[in-house]
């Protein structure tokens, strides 16, 4: 287990909070929890804050895929299972790139943030999020 994995953060509808070994990351994220809004995830967005991004929630786990068609900026995906477990991360995704990123089964939550953004934190499978759609299941509790 995580070092802090045990104590609960102060948690917001509009903050992811990532954690691990390197430390703790909050993020403003607009929350993407209807399915239009999952569709539409953050295509023809030309630019978003360096501690921005949007977190898709779905209403139980799935296996989680995306794309980048008419996405005009670089994303880090992090996929997160029931209890905010990191299990896949794809880093700088294309603009633009029809291609599938496959973020595998059991994911109930992708957070996607600037491409390049996970590297430069440190953030690695296993860490941990934290936000109150994860509810009881939540590896990191919130306050």
């Amino acid at each position: 287990m995580l070092a802090g994995a045990a104590q609960a953060v102060t948690c917001a509808e509009d903050r992811v909070i990532v954690s691990g070994d390197w430390g703790q990351a909050a993020f403003r994220a607009e929350i993407a929890d209807e399915p239009a809004e999952r569709s539409q995830g953050l295509m023809n967005v030309p630019q978003m804050g360096t501690m921005e991004g949007m977190l898709f929630v779905y209403p139980e786990p799935t296996h989680a895929t995306f794309w980048m068609r008419n996405t005009l900026i670089p994303l880090d995906m992090l996929f997160f299972d029931e209890t905010g477990t990191l299990t896949a991360l794809h880093e700088n995704a294309v603009p633009m790139d029809e291609t599938t990123i496959d973020g595998g089964q059991g994911v109930q939550y992708v957070l996607e943030i600037n491409g390049g953004m996970a590297r430069r934190l440190g953030i690695e499978e296993g860490d941990l999020m934290a936000h109150p759609a994860l509810g009881e299941d939540a590896a990191l509790a919130c306050e």
